[in-house]
């Protein structure tokens, strides 16, 4: 069973793609650009969350939050692959290269 993200994420560019009333050059600013209002919403979650808002009280749950950082993570892809012809392999390398850093070349490769 293949649980890759890539094939949904490559349908969905293609299909924002082709909705698009802007060249390519812009879509792939404003994709990255799309990032921001995304990692937002999440910040908005996590403060109706906790409440830290008076005015707003806890205007959001811990799985809203969940929901917008996917929002997060779906957008993230699909701007990779505005930017490469390979956006899981870009992502797989780069990731590898995070985990090589952070954990060191035994824990990165062994999963854990």
């Amino acid at each position: 069973m293949n649980t890759s993200p890539w094939p949904t994420i490559a349908a969905l560019h293609a299909w924002l793609t082709e909705q698009s009333p802007v060249p390519p050059e812009q879509q792939r600013l404003l994709r990255v650009l799309k990032l921001s209002e995304e990692v937002g919403e999440a910040a908005e979650a996590v403060i109706g969350a906790t409440g830290q808002n008076p005015r707003k009280g806890h205007s959001h749950t811990w799985q809203d939050v969940e929901s917008e950082l996917c929002d997060v993570i779906i957008t993230a892809m699909v701007a990779l692959t505005t930017l490469t012809p390979d956006p899981a392999g870009t992502f797989e390398s780069h990731l590898a290269g995070v985990a090589r850093r952070s954990l060191g070349n035994d824990r990165a490769t062994s999963g854990g």
